[in-house]
């Protein structure tokens, strides 16, 4: 499963570096069981399966970039990737008070002593706030930030930090991004990048969805900064994929269990989501440990006899929280879908146009299989704008 075969010529230009004034006027090529169309996004609704379920990804983008300033001119970037220890709650870490300690990518890293205190000054209110770093482990690079004042982690970062956008759109952070690059419904701060499927969506269509009977649900997964690696090997096989924390309501849960039409991820997260709760559901069912934890190599090691339904599974995690009264579970997913992968609970997918040789073009081949060179080459000859601020696709195989 070579590398190779996931490759296409993506013209510079063709990447979408700022998004459309009306997200939902964006383009959206339909494939249907083989038949492509070209449509526009706001006529989403009446072009989803009856009995749709639509399943989102709720994270928020936060500030991820810190820069400090040395008084020697070097300047260290901060990039927050989790907070320690890895199983805690982002959105607990994120109402942090005085001090919050990350595992971070560290940018000029060799010119930041051991011993050395980063500092920079914010304005908070009425505050002057200086936020410091420190190294906590440097082996592990975690480190830990610290404030003089009540404020929470997520007030200091609005302030101290910049939003992460993609290295590929190749250019400088504006004041717009903070909203433009955040789904309308976000509200789970934590993520490094956003999930893009969702860009698409407005009020107003979240509206004709319920109204074309549609139902919808959001879970979170936290989009980690491993979503932007790329696959290095010659075999995609080899790839180590990145693990992402992912928090499933029961809700969720019962809403899956009770549902009987297509279930349709909004995005590749949402897709890793649903997928990794299928096995999660197996894992429990074997009485495993770690029972919330997913490895790359897990999905693969069975034979199709072995593996419970899809009712089934969803309902050993279901138990699982009634049994132990609690209302959500966070998990650990590093799901990888490969071709041959069999899709366990996404009967679709709604995703945007993405890089060549990504583990992204991998998960769609593992869906619509070798039509995906059809799809993207159908892309390309009508002018469609790709990756994050990008035009969209409905893929129903």
């Amino acid at each position: 499963m070579l590398l190779t075969d996931f490759q296409y010529d993506l013209p510079d230009e063709r990447i979408a570096r700022f998004p459309l004034a009306q997200r939902d006027r964006s383009k959206l090529l339909t494939y249907r069981r083989g038949r492509i169309e070209h449509r526009t996004f706001f006529e989403l609704p009446e072009l989803l399966p009856t009995n749709t379920l639509l399943l989102f990804n709720d994270t928020r983008v936060i500030p991820a970039r810190l820069h400090f300033q040395k008084l020697t001119g070097a300047v260290i970037e901060l990039f927050l990737l989790n907070p320690v220890p890895t199983d805690r709650l982002v959105t607990e870490a994120m109402q942090d008070h005085r001090q919050s300690v990350w595992q971070c990518m560290i940018g000029n890293r060799k010119r930041w002593k051991p011993d050395e205190v980063l500092t920079q000054t914010l304005r908070i209110g009425e505050q002057t706030v200086p936020l410091n770093a420190h190294w906590q482990n440097a082996e592990q690079a975690h480190i830990r930030l610290e404030w003089d004042s009540d404020d929470s982690f997520a007030a200091v970062l609005h302030e101290a930090g910049n939003i992460p956008l993609p290295p590929y759109l190749n250019r400088e952070v504006t004041d717009a991004d903070r909203e433009t690059y955040q789904t309308v419904y976000s509200r789970m701060e934590g993520a490094v990048a956003a999930p893009t499927a969702g860009l698409h969506f407005t009020p107003a269509l979240l509206s004709e969805l319920t109204r074309h009977g549609i139902q919808t649900d959001f879970l979170t997964l936290h989009v980690g900064a491993g979503t932007f690696q790329p696959i290095k090997s010659a075999d995609v096989r080899q790839h180590a994929m990145h693990t992402e924390q992912v928090v499933y309501s029961r809700q969720n849960l019962e809403n899956l269990v009770r549902h009987t039409g297509p279930v349709i991820p909004v995005g590749t997260t949402s897709m890793r989501s649903l997928e990794s709760l299928y096995w999660f559901g197996v894992r429990l069912l074997h009485q495993e440990s770690e029972p919330f934890y997913l490895d790359q190599q897990y999905p693969y090691s069975f034979v199709e006899e072995q593996l419970p339904t899809r009712e089934t599974s969803l309902k050993a995690v279901l138990n699982y929280l009634q049994k132990n009264d609690q209302q959500q579970i966070v998990a650990h997913t590093g799901i990888y879908c490969i071709p041959g992968y069999r899709f366990r609970l996404c009967d679709g997918l709604i995703t945007n146009f993405h890089q060549p040789g990504s583990t992204l073009i991998v998960l769609v081949s593992a869906l619509v299989g070798e039509n995906w060179r059809t799809i993207y080459q159908e892309a390309l000859e009508n002018d469609y704008r790709f990756l994050s601020y990008g035009d969209s696709s409905l893929l129903l195989p």
